[in-house]
């Protein structure tokens, strides 16, 4: 069994996938198995959260001991890694090959992407603290890397378009899914959170002198009276940019390329 303060030695190495442990999905306790597990783990972590998820809240979820589930996982990490792993496969793959050139399969990845976020607030932070490299997530990964390839740039430069969009996607991503989350928590839907937090600030005098460069900009964005609807337009645009960025700087290259060769 795989200790936390043993994994915390070599955290470059610190995860379940680099483990004998990510074989094992049968042959445990009648009635249970992984997918059971992390199925039961991915509802409990979006109604809950990460800070509430345990080991025994778990096993009671399930009905089992907490000892049954040690066949499937040796710590609370395992758990997470699997669910994480297990949502990336809401990524439309098959959209993403039917949406033709670098620029539409970039768009769709980068939707899918955002989605999967908003739907599970807890992925986001959990993210960044995790390796992400199972089958799933790589898939993932190989779609996005396949896509930038295709926009032209070269070797050196396509991380950095690659992190260009798909950093400020999980950036968006995280903001959304935490302003729903805050909502859910309000008793409010997310129209109501807004207009709510909206009067709060504006009918403190400190506050609206501090903000009247931003007037025009809050009354923009509350005119359309829909915050979904804010997310989807401002989401859109913001990937427009990118994607017309990526052109310029193909250009650039290609301009570049042919300046040398004269």
């Amino acid at each position: 069994m795989v200790k936390a303060a043993d994994r915390a030695k070599n955290p470059a190495r610190s995860s379940v996938w680099l483990e004998e442990r990510a074989a094992r999905s049968g042959g445990g306790p009648a009635g249970l198995d992984r997918d059971r597990i992390v199925s039961t783990s991915i509802r409990m972590l979006d109604e809950e959260g990460l800070a509430k998820l345990s080991m025994r809240k778990l096993a009671t979820e399930l009905g089992v001991t907490a000892m049954s589930l040690y066949w499937y996982v040796d710590t609370k990490d395992d758990i997470i890694e699997f669910a994480m792993d297990s949502v990336y496969g809401e990524v439309d793959l098959a959209a993403v090959d039917a949406a033709g050139d670098w620029r539409e399969r970039i768009r769709v990845l980068a939707l899918e992407y955002r989605r999967m976020l908003v739907r599970h607030a807890w992925m986001s932070p959990s993210a960044g603290q995790y390796l992400n490299i199972g089958p799933k997530a790589v898939a993932v990964g190989q779609k996005i890397h396949e896509s930038i390839r295709d926009t032209g740039l070269s070797l050196e430069r396509q991380p950095s378009a690659m992190s260009a969009v798909f950093q400020f996607v999980y950036g968006y991503g995280t903001i959304e899914s935490q302003f729903g989350r805050r909502a859910a928590e309000a008793g409010m839907s997310q129209d109501e959170f807004y207009v709510d937090a909206i009067k709060a600030f504006r009918n403190d005098p400190e506050f609206e002198e501090r903000a009247e460069g931003m007037k025009e900009l809050l009354d923009e964005r509350a005119s359309h009276g829909s915050v979904s609807a804010v997310w989807d337009r401002d989401f859109a645009y913001a990937l427009d940019v990118l994607v017309a960025g990526i052109e310029v700087m193909v250009a650039r290259e290609a301009e570049a390329a042919r300046d040398t060769e004269k």
